[in-house]
């Protein structure tokens, strides 16, 4: 009796062992390859000492992968209940950013929170994709065709997206649109519906053109000709370009390269971190990270495509798809394949909340894993 009773108490802690060790470890490795990768570099952008960006950046991502393991043993009861929840406190910081937001780059988007510099707009992409993944779980693929059905999932989406705008903080409010638009389409909407969507977009242009911030203008007209103002606008640009450049096949070498460390490569430590990548190890360290993220998307896409519930489908596809819309657009943007956006490098760039919200949505890719067998959600109506 009295060994049964000390079972029993013992069960939960055997039940948290278990799900750690369902975890999938070679994922969370990756993470952490990429986290070194990051370090390195950020070493370097700081001139070859840890500070100021390298070691903030590293007791940050320690404190994501507790919080990340933590995560990955909720089940997804209580990821549901925590949805809404969530995505009304996203909601609350970003009207608050408005109001009391700091001012940086000619953008409100930070928080002052107990001496924390916190950015909302980063939880409202995970609290987005939390909410709709629990919005749409038992939802079956006939009433996906009901378009009055997917009006309060369609607002839950443009609320944010008008808020971000509002900062203004265009790439994330794309992104935010984006990430959205991929969740209705996994979760069963038509494609006649998404084409009457995307129909007018291309119509709304010019008018979406003549609404943006002389900034946001500045830098579409450099991203056509940044050679017009090479000391003004198109500075940033072109001294990527010149860095990316002169990497060659293998690199000028760890904490050698020029455009870096003499400090003509502007936001070295943010935006323009893959640049600083690419000059020191050249064209084979820039194909190297860039598969290390791919990797991280693909494994991503197939924790989605392993769950055999609706809810971890939908939110391993919302996060991989998140954190490869980042990875894109920073990519792009300094490869000078779209305009400058703002939009950091995840695990690799420095920063407080893209780094904390990346690893919490990890967490939530990791309870999808851990928890991809269980029949939550499953109703007679969307067994089919």
């Amino acid at each position: 009796m009295k060994f049964q009773k000390r079972l029993l108490r013992a069960e939960p802690n055997f039940q948290i062992l278990t799900k750690l060790w369902q975890v999938n470890w070679l994922y969370v490795l990756l993470i952490c390859a990429l986290a070194v990768v990051g370090y390195g570099a950020l070493y370097s952008a700081g001139g070859g000492t840890s500070r100021p960006f390298a070691g903030p950046q590293s007791i940050r991502f320690c404190f994501g992968v507790v919080m990340m393991l933590g995560i990955s043993l909720m089940s997804p009861g209580i990821l549901v209940r925590m949805a809404w929840p969530l995505y009304i406190f996203s909601l609350i910081l970003l009207v608050a950013v408005l109001r009391m937001g700091h001012v940086g780059k000619g953008a409100e988007r930070w928080l002052m929170l107990g001496g924390l510099q916190v950015q909302p707009s980063e939880l409202a992409k995970i609290a987005l994709v939390l909410m709709l993944a629990a919005w749409f779980h038992k939802i079956s693929y006939r009433r996906m065709g009901n378009p009055l059905f997917l009006l309060p999932p369609a607002i839950m989406v443009l609320v944010p997206v008008a808020l971000v705008l509002k900062e203004p903080n265009l790439g994330t409010a794309v992104i935010i649109g984006t990430v959205g638009a991929s969740m209705f389409f996994a979760a069963g909407m038509r494609l006649w519906q998404i084409a009457l969507l995307i129909l007018p977009v291309p119509f709304l242009a010019k008018v979406a053109y003549s609404h943006l911030h002389d900034y946001q203008k500045a830098r579409v007209t450099t991203f056509l000709h940044p050679e017009s103002d090479p000391l003004g606008a198109g500075y940033n640009i072109i001294q990527s370009k010149i860095a990316l450049g002169s990497g060659g096949m293998w690199g000028q070498g760890y904490l050698h390269g020029t455009q870096g460390q003499l400090n003509f490569l502007p936001e070295k430590q943010t935006d323009f971190i893959f640049t600083m990548i690419a000059e020191e190890w050249g064209y084979v360290g820039g194909v190297t990270v860039i598969g290390m993220l791919l990797l991280l998307v693909f494994g991503g896409m197939l924790i989605a495509i392993r769950s055999r519930n609706q809810f971890g489908r939908l939110l391993g596809l919302g996060i991989s798809v998140n954190f490869f819309l980042y990875c894109a657009v920073n990519l792009s943007m300094v490869m000078g394949a779209i305009p400058v956006g703002g939009v950091p490098l995840p695990l690799i760039s420095y920063g407080g909340s893209a780094m904390l919200m990346v690893m919490f949505g990890f967490g939530l890719l990791m309870s999808a894993w851990v928890h991809r067998n269980d029949t939550f959600g499953e109703t007679v109506e969307n067994r089919d």
